[in-house]
């Protein structure tokens, strides 16, 4: 988890909201990494989870990635974890809950339908803390951003 916390500076760093994802092969190897990228890209597809998956598929040379294990800092939305029961992760590890667009429990919880063709493990609250501090430091700078904007542009 906490590489994928550094992937969520990184995201941070290039403007976006700071999440960031690594899939874990079933051997411990890194598969694949992803930061989010939505706006960079202008791709509403582009969370980190996604880009995370389809490095790991890529390394991999497989739509599937049993045994493996994807470790992002924020629940998963409906999206991201659709895609993941669809690489068949045996397990999916995420920090902080996502209680507007969480899909593991937040708002809805997709890996509980037991009438899915694949059941994935999910573990949430790794560093639950450490992930949402970085996500409510990111948007109380957005917003101090945006109210100097917005007394600079009254003042001009």
């Amino acid at each position: 988890m906490r590489q994928a916390m550094l992937l969520a500076r990184q995201a941070w760093d290039a403007g976006e909201v700071p999440v960031g994802a690594l899939v874990v092969g079933a051997d411990g190897s890194v598969l694949g990494q992803g930061a989010n990228a939505p706006i960079g890209r202008s791709d509403p597809t582009a969370h980190a989870e996604i880009i995370a998956l389809r490095s790991a598929c890529g390394h991999a040379a497989n739509y599937r990635l049993p045994g493996a294990t994807l470790y992002v800092t924020l629940e998963p939305c409906a999206m991201c974890m659709g895609a993941m029961l669809h690489a068949r992760l045996a397990r999916v590890v995420y920090g902080a809950p996502d209680p507007k667009t969480g899909a593991c429990g937040g708002v809805i919880d997709l890996p509980a339908v037991g009438t899915l063709n694949h059941q994935t493990t999910v573990v949430g609250g790794v560093l639950a803390d450490e992930c949402g501090e970085l996500l409510r430091a990111f948007f109380r700078e957005r917003r101090q951003q945006s109210r100097e904007a917005r007394v600079q542009a009254a003042s001009g």
